[in-house]
């Protein structure tokens, strides 16, 4: 199996770059639509657009209205289409984000990247996750390039809520984990390759990272300060973090994840949350030394992660819920079978079981 490492054509980040786009996206095209929600859009929408049109960009804003579902693509790409954009821009988290990668794709043209949380390592990705209306989780759409740009305004993410930050650094702390397990076991990354050296090295750098900044970090965004822990983070969120899962592979913990999201009760904790719960189950899947996984669960609780299935809304869990998330976690075209040993529903359950108790008792 041949070894393969990708990556966006581009990475800018610091505090005020929003503001620089034009210069950095001039190359790509002459026509831009800005795609983002309302919120998101009163945030960067004028500063956006307003330099776009300082470099000669014909500009249209679109509204994201929510799900990165088949359906919200369509409707963005039809739309995107008619303006004859032959560059989409798209401002917020993870879904956003997810669905202009898939519109660019179906219209061939250019994608702009632009993450105003440091929440998930979509932004540097080359595949969209693919919702349902209703916030369930359906399919990976794994695209034929990255975005050719990515542009990370600290200054935006520090005055996000802390919650999001928070959540990126759970979505990052499972790169690492995923990265080794795929590495150990000779499994395929999401380019269906082996891992080369650079994108096993790369998800190490972003767990260590975390591991040294994550806690100043938080306190700073806290108060919506620009620090250069916050610039350390914000890179392994983003950056790291993106590099590592999709050239390193991904393993159980976003296996979990995507099992957790067939229960409604999970719908209100974020991506990251729900992936912190799939890390330490994964962790104890894999039969980490019991001192390892309570420092992961110290760490968490010091960041503010949850570390129960109640802090993701699963209050006192049936069987039937259990089982869910496990055979959801373990169908065949999931990552978790890139783990070194076989995986069957049952691990998963208990691992979950498991997970839960020392969760409790650290809290």
């Amino acid at each position: 199996m041949a070894k393969i490492f990708a990556s966006p054509a581009n990475y800018t980040q610091g505090r005020g770059v929003a503001a620089e786009i034009g210069t950095h996206a001039e190359d790509l095209g002459g026509s831009a639509v800005l795609l983002a929600d309302d919120i998101v859009m009163d945030i960067v929408g004028d500063t956006v657009t307003e330099s776009l049109e300082d470099h000669e960009f014909d500009t249209e804003t679109m509204e994201f209205r929510g799900e990165c579902s088949e359906r919200e693509i369509e409707r963005v790409a039809d739309q995107a289409s008619e303006y004859g954009s032959d560059v989409i821009v798209s401002a917020g988290g993870g879904k956003a984000l997810d669905a202009a990668k898939a519109v660019a794709e179906r219209l061939d043209i250019a994608m702009v990247s632009m993450p105003t949380i440091a929440s998930t390592d979509a932004p540097t990705s080359s595949l969209s996750v693919i919702y349902t209306e209703h916030g369930e989780f359906e399919e990976y759409w794994f695209h034929s390039k990255n975005p050719e740009l990515v542009l990370v305004d600290t200054a935006i993410i520090a005055g996000a809520p802390t919650r999001t930050f928070r959540s990126g650094i759970a979505d990052a702390l499972a790169t690492w984990f995923e990265a080794d397990a795929t590495y150990r076991s000779h499994g395929e990354n999401i380019f269906g390759g082996a891992s080369t050296r650079a994108g096993h090295a790369l998800a190490e750098l972003c767990y260590e990272t975390l591991r040294r900044h994550g806690v100043s970090a938080v306190h700073a965004v806290e108060n919506g300060a620009v620090t250069e822990s916050v610039e350390a983070v914000t890179e392994a969120n983003t950056l790291l973090s993106g590099l590592g899962f999709e050239s390193g592979g991904l393993a159980a913990a976003h296996s979990i994840h995507n099992g957790l999201t067939q229960l409604e009760a999970t719908h209100d904790a974020t991506h990251g949350e729900k992936v912190n719960i799939g890390t330490l189950s994964q962790l104890v899947l894999e039969g980490k030394d019991d001192a390892f996984v309570e420092d992961v669960i110290e760490f968490s609780l010091d960041i503010g992660l949850p570390v129960t299935l109640a802090d993701i809304g699963l209050d006192d869990p049936t069987d039937d819920q259990l089982e869910t998330v496990a055979e959801a976690a373990c169908v065949e075209e999931e990552t978790i079978h890139n783990e070194p040993f076989p995986v069957e529903p049952a691990m998963v359950r208990d691992a979950l079981v498991t997970v839960n108790e020392l969760g409790e008792r650290h809290k």
